[in-house]
């Protein structure tokens, strides 16, 4: 599958991925500030943002999504980072493939399943539940998604997911039948029966629950070389609670000092 990218800089490759119900435009932020010192590319995967729908939705496939996207752009030894969904993604193509990056990064989560997160239902649900035959402004769309979803942080984040398809008719650009129908995909482990030793940073939120120290032997056992990092005050969405810790943490585990150049926003 052909995936929609972002792309910024010049120099070693980072690839950043987004988690569910994300879009590469998330991740601009710290893509540019990576991008003073990598080449850096931010791909929508499949069933988010620009990037091609599918009725299938797993982590095999996201994995072989992310292969062929490597292979298409010859990337040598790539760094990835990945946040939720995305870590996973990436953990599965480390475990896979550890001769063909470079480090890894995974933005609060683990290697282990996850029962339903039911603030991901209610997301879903709420985009579902949305007719776009009834209707034709983009006003009476974030009515109903502010109306659903009680956090304004949230609501902000799913709606840039709306995007106008003819003068009167709006739709979503992330595929949401197909995600909510393999929803359970999304909550599995990373089981395969490998390890890699490739250099690994797993990132926690000081406040999310997604990575709780008690998973820290699981998650060494597939990644001996992993470290770990608590940002304080974040919550699972550590990429907008905290980004210039963030930038700092990855900037201390990539050995290269990224920071907003003269004129950035």
């Amino acid at each position: 599958m052909k995936l929609f990218y972002r792309h910024y800089g010049e120099g070693q490759p980072v690839i950043i991925l987004h988690g569910i119900l994300g879009i590469s435009d998330n991740w601009v932020t710290i893509g540019r500030r990576l991008a003073e010192k990598f080449e850096v590319f931010i791909p929508d995967q499949r069933n988010h943002g620009q990037s091609p729908h599918s009725d299938t939705f797993s982590y095999y496939a996201l994995t072989n999504d992310l292969f062929e996207f490597i292979e298409d752009h010859q990337l040598s030894k790539p760094i990835l980072i990945g946040h939720s969904m995305g870590g996973k993604v990436a953990m599965n193509f480390a475990l896979e493939h550890p001769h063909r990056i470079e480090k890894l990064i995974v933005v609060d989560i683990s290697v282990r399943s996850y029962p339903a997160r039911q603030q991901h239902l209610d997301i879903m649900e709420a985009m579902l539940s949305v007719d776009f035959d009834q209707y034709s402004t983009r006003e009476g769309i974030e009515k109903i998604i502010h109306e659903k979803i009680n956090s304004p942080a949230i609501a902000g984040f799913i709606l840039k997911n709306l995007y106008r398809i003819s003068r009167n008719r709006f739709a979503w650009r992330l595929n949401i039948k197909s995600i909510y129908t393999n929803i359970e995909n999304v909550f599995e482990g990373v089981e395969l029966p490998y390890s890699s030793d490739v250099p690994s940073l797993f990132i926690k939120g000081g406040v999310s629950d997604y990575i709780p120290e008690e998973d820290y032997p699981l998650i060494l056992k597939k990644f001996p070389n992993a470290r770990f990092h608590k940002i304080e005050n974040a919550s699972h969405w550590v990429h907008a609670d905290a980004p210039d810790e963030l930038c700092k943490t990855l900037s201390e585990f990539l050995e290269k000092k990224c920071e907003f150049s003269a004129g950035q926003s």
